[in-house]
């Protein structure tokens, strides 16, 4: 049984052999045509042993600490006897080098773990290329066998959006004593949490941390909660002491209990799942429309003809759709 058939990488991963896993991945991530093919049957076909895990999105303005606190409740976790896994959606990776690309540093316990694999984004390509892969390991990953797939978002404004349409639980940390109390961070991000979480509460900085937490309860509250069953809390904790990184976990598996006896849990799972499928769908006709013959021969001369204001861009977008379906 070689690479290039899917039993290879389905019994690999059902097993939880990592190296299979990482190959399996590094399979979902390729851009070449059959590897792309054999991909989406190994993701098909490890459908059905999806679903089980908690799947966890974490954003944070920068300096919060996040991959401090990413590892410390990994550590957590693992410790408990949970298998952890860890993502990234780092669109910006080719233009800023890519600390992402050094997460194996940045998190060194949580990188030896046995009960921990971490997976920094793909370098490079949009943030829609990035979400596709990042969603189709997620999904591995979960036939693999973990416990907690947590999705870390590098990027900013709608990676954010991004990262939310693709788990369950969604995680904003955020800081104390940076001046104004709601630095950083926009309205819409604050509706996407399920839970803020003011980070390096310990020492001198918990008085100012609490004081952050009432204007953050007070922020929420403004804004009307995304389900009835659940009112997102704003906690604090500190991820050098530990200090609250288990209420934490605690408030994580409370959201996912009330959500699950009220059927609301799978109904977000079914919504993004039909959201995931017509997003695939757009990008796949761009990329039949870009790669027709007929529309590559042409398009420059209409982009020229728009941009000289002898062809509307009405005209012009029209005439490149019709290429579609007429090869004159």
């Amino acid at each position: 049984m070689g690479e290039k058939d899917p039993d290879y990488y389905i019994d690999g991963v059902r097993s939880g052999n990592r190296r299979i896993l990482a190959k399996t991945i590094t399979l979902i991530e390729s851009a070449h045509p059959a590897h792309r093919g054999l991909g989406r049957t190994v993701v098909d076909r490890l459908l059905p042993e999806t679903g089980k895990s908690v799947r966890l999105g974490i954003t944070g303005v920068p300096g919060v600490g996040k991959s401090t606190f990413i590892e410390s409740f990994g550590m957590m976790l693992v410790e408990n006897g949970l298998q952890v896994a860890v993502l990234a959606v780092d669109p910006s990776s080719t233009r800023s080098g890519g600390s992402v690309m050094a997460d194996k540093t940045r998190m060194e316990r949580l990188s030896v773990a046995p009960g921990a694999f971490i997976r920094p984004s793909p370098s490079g390509g949009t943030l829609g290329g990035v979400a596709r892969m990042t969603r189709e390991t997620l999904l591995v990953c979960e036939a693999a066998g973990f416990d907690v797939v947590l999705v870390e978002t590098v990027g900013v404004g709608q990676s954010e959006t991004t990262v939310a349409s693709m788990v369950d639980f969604f995680l904003v940390l955020m800081l104390a004593g940076a001046g104004d109390e709601l630095q950083g961070i926009k309205k819409g991000v604050l509706e996407l949490a399920d839970a803020v979480a003011i980070n390096k509460a310990d020492g001198d900085n918990l008085e100012k941390a609490q004081k952050a937490r009432r204007s953050y309860e007070l922020a929420l509250h403004l804004l009307n909660p995304a389900t009835p069953t659940w009112s997102p809390p704003v906690l604090t904790c500190s991820a050098l002491t530990l200090a609250g990184v288990d209420t934490l976990w605690e408030t994580i598996k409370d959201h996912r209990k009330r959500l699950s006896a009220t059927g609301e849990l799978d109904e977000k799972r079914r919504h993004q799942a039909l959201a995931w499928m017509w997003s695939r769908i757009e990008d796949g006709l761009k990329e039949r429309f870009f790669n027709h013959p007929t529309v590559k021969a042409r398009l420059r001369e209409i982009e020229a003809s728009v941009a000289r204001g002898e062809l509307s861009p009405t005209v012009g977008a029209e005439t490149l759709l019709f290429l579609l379906d007429n090869n004159r």
